[in-house]
């Protein structure tokens, strides 16, 4: 099969790859290698995809409908899976037009692309942060949705492009609404890597909110197998599933386990704005799909994370 990716030096794209690589597809790939967080880290991610002869990568912007759309031509692509967009909610405060550029129109020329190649399946990547401040807990795919920031708003927009072009074209859409994504090869950025950070180079860790929070957290390695299941599975129409443990864990808590074992100083500050008090999803609908029967769990995942931060010094790079 062969499978095009976005953002594929990216957390999720990178291990997606990785996966679809060692099930012998083809995979050709392509980034911007944005620098909202360490190049030096993407480039890393991308030298381990580059070991695989079944691999072609090349740097575009998907802002470039003409690149873009010369990449794809006579490539035969089977799916699209798409990760590639402006991360952050809180630098969404400070650039909100670069996430109207990079998060909604190029998704938009990426559409467009898929019906130029007539490439009739597209999986994307939206986010839990399209449910804002819920007010009922679970969230599942049909709850109101409360959009906080423009990131949000984004996504959600993805969500109506795929609708209204699985319509117009007969192109088949599944979105993903991933909720707080963890473990090897993460974002720096993120709570998890941040107190292993603050750990290991002995810095201060700012909690916000004083850890009075939930995240329904959920590991990487789930959260391929859901991926990779959906590559083979045959839906029409545009779908929208939750990618999530359904099990919100309290910040407060993974930080006192945390420092039961290990030192570390905190410093608690209060809610920052752009922040979601709690997320927590309902899984009922994409278990039910896939037949998937449980998740790991948080803790295992979470200190077999921390094992692999130290051992591949990751920290050097963030």
């Amino acid at each position: 099969m062969n499978v095009f990716i976005t953002g594929v030096a990216g957390f999720i794209g990178f291990n997606s790859a990785m996966s679809l690589l060692k099930k012998k597809n083809n995979v050709y790939g392509i980034d911007v290698f944005d620098k909202y967080y360490s190049t030096k880290l993407k480039i890393n991610r991308l030298k381990k995809l580059k070991l695989n002869k079944n691999f072609y990568f090349k740097k575009i912007d998907l802002t470039n409908k003409n690149k873009l759309f010369n990449f794809l031509k006579n490539k035969k692509i089977d799916i699209i899976i798409h990760y590639a967009a402006q991360p952050g909610v809180r630098y969404s405060f400070i650039n909100p037009s670069k996430y109207i550029d990079s998060n909604f129109f190029g998704f938009l020329n990426l559409v467009l692309a898929a019906k130029k190649n007539n490439i009739k399946k597209v999986i994307y990547s939206s986010s839990s942060s399209v449910y804002g401040d819920a007010k009922k807990l679970p969230v599942n795919e049909n709850s109101k949705l409360i959009k906080k920031n423009i990131y949000a708003v984004t996504k959600k927009l993805n969500e109506d492009t795929a609708e209204l072009y699985s319509k117009l074209t007969g192109i088949n859409f599944i979105g993903l609404r991933f909720f707080t994504i963890f473990g090897e090869w993460g974002r720096p950025d993120m709570l998890i890597f941040k107190i292993f950070k603050a750990q290991i180079k002995k810095k201060i860790l700012n909690l916000n909110n004083y850890g009075n929070h939930y995240r329904d957290f959920t590991y990487i390695e789930d959260a391929i197998k859901i991926v990779d299941k959906l590559v083979k599975k045959k839906l029409t129409g545009h779908h929208i599933f939750n990618i999530c443990s359904n099990n919100p864990i309290n910040i407060k808590d993974v930080i006192d386990d945390f420092k039961s074992k290990y030192k570390i100083k905190i410093k608690y500050k209060s809610l920052h704005k752009a922040d979601v008090l709690d997320t927590h999803g309902n899984n009922s609908r994409i278990k039910k799909l896939l037949n998937i029967k449980s998740f790991t769990s948080f803790y295992k995942a979470f200190y077999r994370t921390f094992e692999w931060y130290k051992k591949n010094k990751i920290y050097k790079f963030s």
